[in-house]
């Protein structure tokens, strides 16, 4: 995993940080955003879009929490340990809400359940990194 050969390479001390759960929860949080994003634009394509509406704001918008929270990760220069477990919180609560919203239309549109699963993956990498930051 690519997140994980940067990590190694970092030239500085990570601390008690668990690298594989940092690289996972990275690696999580821009596959769902990509995925949100490409569920958001299939929403649009739908017949039905009117009924998506609530669907593609949730959508976006984990997409952008994740991106910001995945960028956030990958910087280690002047880490603040308080700052991470906001964006991971936020990150967890964006794709629980998320994942939430595409589930409740995963039986009328495949986009949705994939969708879904990878919003449910992306919370469980913030939470589990969460547990090794407390």
């Amino acid at each position: 995993m690519a997140h994980t050969k940067m990590l190694e390479a970092y030239p500085k001390d990570l601390g008690n940080i668990d690298k594989e759960k940092l690289a996972e929860c990275i690696a999580a949080s821009f596959e769902c955003a990509q995925i949100c994003t490409a569920c958001a634009d299939a929403c649009l394509s739908e017949d039905m879009v009117a009924e998506l509406t609530k669907c593609i704001r949730t959508d976006l918008d984990c997409a952008d929490i994740c991106v910001a929270t995945g960028n956030a990760l990958s910087r280690h220069t002047g880490y603040d340990a308080n700052v991470a477990r906001a964006f991971l919180e936020a990150c967890a609560t964006a794709c629980k809400a998320c994942g939430d919203e595409c589930e409740s239309h995963a039986d009328m549109h495949e986009h949705c359940r994939i969708c879904a699963e990878a919003c449910r993956r992306c919370e469980q990498a913030c939470r589990d990194l969460l547990a090794n930051l407390a």
